[in-house]
C-alpha cells in the first residue's frame, strides 16, 4: 500500500487545499489520527500513526480509492504542506509505462445510483490477470461486462490493456464481490464468471459462495443465463456442488479439464503440476421480480457526542442475522466526531464510517448498501444514538 515513513512534520491545517487536494478535518484517537481527504471528487481517508520513533501514513483500508494515483498524490500533498522530513516513500508517480484508462474504472456508488446498461451484462468475479475478461470482451463487444477485483495492481495492469486494445465494453470495480450483485437489475444478466476464487478453506464464510450468493446470482440472471465456477480446488468444488444441489431447482453442468481458448498464468502453472481443474455451471431457469433499493439511510437529529462515548457498547450487539459494533471514536471537536463501525450481515458485516459535524451524524463516504440487514442495523444505530 502506498504510504511515507517520515520523522517529523508541521501540524496540518484544516480545513486547507494544496495542489488540488482538500484537507477536511483530523480526527483523533489514542492510536491514530483519520485525516478527511477530498481529491478529485473522490473522498476518503488518511491514518497517521506513529512506527517506533517515527510516523507512517497511508490510506485507510475501509474507505479505499481508485485509481490508487489518487491515493498517492493525496498523501503526497500532505508531505509537502507539512514539510515532512520523510524517511521511506513509496509513492513516486514517475512511469512512462501506459497509463490505465480510468474512465472505465467505476466507484461502487455510480452502480448503486447511476448505473444503467441497454446490453446484456456478463460479470467477471476477481478476474485477477484480466486475461479471461479482456478476451470475452473482444470477443463480444455487444456485451457490457462489469469486472471485479480487490487488487488494485490488477486492476491498473487490465485497465492498460483495455486503453492499448481499444476495448470499450468493460467497466472495472473495486469492491467486495458478495455483495455486488445486490445493485444490478434483475434478469439483466448472461453470465457470471467465478474463475479460480480463493478457497478460504480455513474461513468457509469468506467464500464469494454461499446460499445468498447463489439467490443473487439467480435473480440478476436472465432465463437461459449462467454462474460459472472454475476452480482447482476439490474441497472448493465439493462445496459449491453440496449448496448448489440443496437449490429447489436448477440445471447444473460439470466439467473436469475442459480446456478454455484463454487461461490465466496461474491455470497454466497448475496444469503444469498435474491439478485438476472443475468446472460447474448452474443455469437460471426462472425469471425474478425487480428488487426494492430504496431506503433511506439519513439520520435526521442531533446526538449528545459525550453521552454516547459513555455509554458506548465496546462488544459487537448480535441480533439474528445482523450486528452493530462500535469499534473506536474519533475526536475533532467539542462538537463534531467520526466513529468507526461495523454494521450488516453476521457473515458479510460492512464496515463505516459516521461523522459527526456540529452533533450532526451522517454516513462518510457514501450511505450503506441497502440489504435487508444493513437497515436493520442501521435502525438500531439510529435507535442507540438518539437515545444516548
Amino acid at each position: 500500500m502506498p504510504h511515507i515513513v517520515f520523522d517529523k512534520n508541521n501540524d496540518l491545517v484544516t480545513p486547507s487545499k494544496y495542489e488540488g487536494v482538500t484537507f477536511d478535518f483530523i480526527a483523533s484517537s489514542k492510536a491514530e489520527e483519520k485525516i478527511g481527504v477530498v481529491h478529485k471528487d473522490r473522498k476518503f481517508l488518511l491514518t497517521k500513526k506513529t512506527k517506533g520513533d517515527r510516523y507512517i501514513i497511508k490510506g485507510d483500508k475501509i474507505t479505499r480509492v481508485s485509481p490508487v494515483k489518487i491515493l498517492k498524490e493525496a498523501i503526497d500533498a500532505y508531505a509537502k504542506t507539512t514539510s515532512a522530513s520523510v524517511f521511506f516513500t513509496n509513492i513516486d508517480n514517475k512511469d512512462n509505462k501506459a497509463k490505465p484508462e480510468e474512465k472505465y474504472l467505476r466507484e461502487i456508488e455510480y452502480f448503486v445510483n447511476d448505473f444503467n446498461s441497454d446490453k446484456e451484462i456478463w460479470v467477471e468475479i476477481g478476474f485477477g490477470s484480466g486475461r479471461h475478461l479482456l478476451h470475452q470482451a473482444k470477443l463480444n463487444p455487444d456485451i457490457q461486462f462489469i469486472g471485479l477485483e480487490i487488487h488494485t495492481p490488477s486492476i491498473e495492469q487490465m485497465l492498460k490493456h483495455v486503453k492499448l486494445e481499444c476495448i470499450t465494453n468493460i467497466l472495472a470495480v473495486n469492491y467486495d464481490a458478495r455483495l455486488f450483485l445486490e445493485f444490478l437489475s434483475s434478469n439483466s444478466g448472461g453470465k457470471i464468471f467465478v474463475h479460480f476464487p480463493v478457497p478460504w478453506d480455513k474461513k468457509p464464510h469468506r467464500r464469494v459462495y454461499s446460499k445468498e450468493f447463489v439467490d443473487e446470482a439467480l435473480r440478476v440472471l436472465k432465463v437461459g443465463g449462467s454462474l460459472e465456477l472454475r476452480t482447482d480446488s476439490r474441497k472448493y468444488f465439493d462445496f459449491c456442488m453440496d449448496l448448489l444441489t440443496a437449490l429447489p431447482k436448477g440445471h447444473i453442468g460439470i466439467d473436469i479439464n475442459k480446456e478454455l481458448k484463454i487461461s490465466s498464468k496461474y491455470e497454466d502453472r497448475w496444469k503444469k503440476q498435474g491439478k485438476n481443474i472443475y468446472d460447474v455451471i448452474l443455469s437460471c431457469e426462472n425469471e425474478d421480480k425487480e428488487k426494492d433499493l430504496d431506503f433511506d439511510f439519513s439520520f435526521g437529529f442531533a446526538i449528545d457526542i459525550e453521552g454516547f462515548k459513555k455509554s458506548m457498547k465496546k462488544k459487537p450487539i448480535v441480533k439474528e442475522g445482523f450486528l452493530l459494533h462500535f469499534e473506536d471514536v474519533y475526536d475533532i471537536d467539542e462538537n463534531s466526531c467520526l466513529i468507526k463501525l461495523t454494521l450488516g450481515s453476521f457473515n458479510r458485516p460492512l464496515s463505516k464510517y459516521v461523522l459527526v459535524e456540529q452533533n450532526i451524524p451522517s454516513y462518510y463516504q457514501g450511505e450503506p448498501i441497502p440489504t435487508a440487514d444493513n437497515i436493520k442495523a442501521h435502525n438500531l444505530l439510529k435507535e442507540i444514538l438518539q437515545n444516548d
